[in-house]
């Protein structure tokens, strides 16, 4: 059986796994990557669509900034609709800071396309993978082309996702999950027509959410609000443009139409563990957390995760051991500052069951937030603040302040 030995093994190649294999490689790390989809599956996920500006900054720093750069769209700001009015939200006039339209699987095609330029040892399409020895001697074993491998490693990284293989190895009395469903999902479109908006507009309106979002400057990218139990198959191409049209539409205004290339429910969520790291392996992106897609946050704390345990480890090597000790601890505090506006986003923005009709509080009460949000400058700057990106910092709570 093949054994190899590298530092980091690193579990899942999507763009946390991928990120930190390639700002290891920049310090002199090396790493191995072992993920169980094909590349191809990988390449065509269709995922989250905005940058904060220190993401920009962190994949331009590791020289993954040439497409991003030619390609992205630099938005100031966003638009806040609701009772038939667009309001715009200024984040270059409010905080200096700006954010990138640029799909999450054009961040992979860039992390691929560089990984496969410098040689990197990873094996897509592998079978049974499972971590063993995650307190002493870290291993990571594996089928690929029908022959079994193992990896031994100083550390392990499960950027593996929610359904992945690293959080479960975990002893269940050493970590506990935090969680929270919502009532409502997303159904998401790509259409092969140009966007009909600057910025990404977003619609608290009385049959439900919706968003216009973009994906280049021929690709549009929109949502609608549905219930969780929705079926697919029940939205035909006209009623999902049809509600789109009655959700978004404001006077003096046209929304475009175009051929749908890519229809799906996604359902919601927001989940953190108590504890980004057991032993020799640690957590990142979304094998630690998830959480709603409104405020644009998902791909980014995985960029931030991984700008975070890569600094670790390289310190760690040179003989700091303190940030990798650290390391959950600092996820975690920046990660609940994360839900916090994730869930405010969502729950101003979406409409809620039972809350219709004369018995319409819940509704009239979003309006007010939005009329506030909209209208005062505070209110605005820190939508700008948070939605643009939260500074990395290393500090964080402790472990018993946490699992308190």
């Amino acid at each position: 059986m093949p054994s190899l030995k590298t530092r980091v093994a690193i579990v899942g190649a999507g763009p946390a796994g991928l990120l930190l294999g390639w700002a290891l490689g920049a310090s002199g790390i090396d790493s191995v990557i072992v993920e169980r989809r094909p590349v191809d599956y990988i390449l065509a996920r269709v995922r989250a669509g905005v940058l904060e500006q220190g993401s920009v900054e962190t994949l331009t720093e590791l020289g993954l900034g040439g497409r991003l750069a030619a390609e992205g769209l630099v938005h100031r700001g966003i638009y806040l609709q609701f009772a038939g009015e667009r309001h715009h939200v200024d984040f270059a006039d409010l905080v200096g800071r700006t954010v990138t339209v640029y799909g999450q699987q054009a961040v992979v095609r860039d992390l691929i396309t560089a990984h496969e330029g410098a040689g990197s040892r990873i094996f897509y399409s592998a079978d049974d993978v499972a971590v063993h020895d995650i307190a002493t001697t870290p291993r990571v074993s594996f089928t690929h082309d029908g022959q079994p491998h193992e990896i031994e490693a100083d550390f392990i990284v499960g950027a593996d996702g929610f359904h992945g293989v690293c959080r479960p190895a975990i002893p269940a009395d050493a970590l506990t999950a935090y969680e929270r469903g919502y009532p409502y999902a997303w159904l998401g479109i790509l259409a092969d027509v140009a966007p009909s908006t600057d910025e990404l507009i977003y619609c608290l309106h009385e049959d439900g959410f919706a968003m216009h979002s973009m994906r280049s400057p021929t690709v549009s990218r929109l949502y609608l609000q549905v219930n969780p139990d929705e079926k697919i198959e029940d939205w035909s191409d006209e009623r999902i443009w049809d509600a789109l049209h009655a959700r978004l539409g404001i006077d003096g205004w046209r929304l475009n139409e175009g051929p749908v290339t890519e229809k799906s429910i996604t359902p919601m969520r927001s989940f953190v563990v108590s504890s980004m790291n057991h032993g020799r392996l640690f957590l990142a992106g979304d094998a630690g957390h998830i959480v709603p897609p409104t405020g644009a946050k998902g791909l980014n704390s995985a960029i931030a995760d991984v700008t975070l345990l890569a600094d670790a480890f390289a310190r760690y090597y040179a003989g700091d051991e303190a940030p990798l000790a650290g390391y959950s601890d600092a996820v975690l505090s920046r990660q609940w500052r994360i839900q916090q506006f994730s869930q405010w986003m969502t729950r101003m923005l979406h409409r809620h069951p039972g809350d219709a009709g004369e018995h319409r509080f819940d509704y009239f009460s979003q309006l007010g937030e939005l009329d506030y949000t909209t209208g005062s400058v505070h209110a605005m700057r820190s939508l700008a603040e948070q939605y643009t990106g939260l500074p990395l910092s290393r500090h964080s709570l402790s472990r018993q302040e946490h699992a308190a």
